[in-house]
């Protein structure tokens, strides 16, 4: 073997182990604490020497898609991470897409709309309208969601085999949320039975003491799930006519996010075979 082709090789996977870290090391400052993590805490986090993270962290910084807040440093996230982010909303059109059926949803239910993508059969939210009121709901966007406890995570699993559900499942573990959070799987296999049954999910106080979300998936033109939209409200007293009610409304929202998308609801979805 040549020996330039073989040195070659190696210099290339220790580029790619250097670019996978680098982006491990973005995450973990991305899901720590608002005023940064330590030197210490990165590295530990990170599995790398000091010296190895604090290589990386300043790379990282002098790129600007991490900071050094003194003293410490402790770093954060960067300013130019806010530009990327910007970019990549500009140039994702089912958000743009979805904004005014949004809008149309609040309006209607008075409750505050959603909308996620589907990354692999879990939920990624991309945009939020807010109902009336002083209530607001708490929707990290941009990031990948536990699927078995939220409204919109069942939706977008009710369109996948049983198998992928609990090959998804065996991968994120059932841990409960709150008291009322489905941590068995044949129990949640069963409920995304009813979900497939009458076109809407719901999460009734399963992912938040209190919250109950009422979700539908929408299709693209090869008829896979491309994500799903919901509403979020205050449990309260709300009676189960109320709920079905508007999980028809949610489902006629997510049918026309779909006419959008040219899609259509796959054959295989509607078999109930496939379960």
């Amino acid at each position: 073997m040549d020996s330039n082709a073989e040195t070659s090789t190696d210099t290339d996977r220790y580029t790619v182990k250097s670019v996978v870290r680098a982006l491990k090391l973005v995450s973990i400052v991305a899901d720590g604490p608002p005023d940064g993590l330590s030197l210490s805490e990165l590295a530990k986090t990170l599995g790398a020497s000091k010296s190895t993270t604090l290589s990386i962290a300043r790379t990282l910084v002098g790129a600007g898609y991490l900071s050094d807040a003194k003293p410490g440093p402790r770093y954060c996230l960067g300013s130019n991470l806010v530009r990327l982010g910007d970019i990549a909303s500009q140039r994702v059109p089912l958000g743009d897409l979805c904004r005014p059926i949004l809008i149309a949803l609040t309006e209607e239910t008075k409750m505050t709309s959603r909308v996620a993508v589907n990354d692999n059969g879990y939920p990624v939210f991309l945009d939020r309208v807010d109902g009336p009121g002083s209530v607001r709901f708490y929707t990290p966007l941009g990031q990948r969601e536990v699927p078995y406890a939220s409204a919109a995570g069942k939706s977008i699993l009710s369109t996948l085999t049983e198998d992928q559900v609990r090959a998804i499942c065996a991968e994120t573990g059932l841990a409960p949320r709150t008291s009322h959070t489905i941590t068995d799987i044949d129990t949640l296999i069963d409920n995304l039975t009813l979900v497939r049954k009458r076109g809407f999910a719901v999460d009734d106080e399963e992912d938040a003491e209190g919250v109950f979300c009422v979700s539908a998936a929408f299709f693209d033109h090869t008829g896979k799930s491309a994500g799903a939209i919901s509403v979020t409200g205050i449990k309260g007293d709300l009676a189960s006519w109320r709920i079905e009610e508007i999980g028809q409304i949610v489902k006629n929202y997510a049918e026309k996010i779909t006419q959008s998308l040219d899609g259509a609801i796959h054959e295989t979805f509607i078999q109930k075979e496939r379960w």
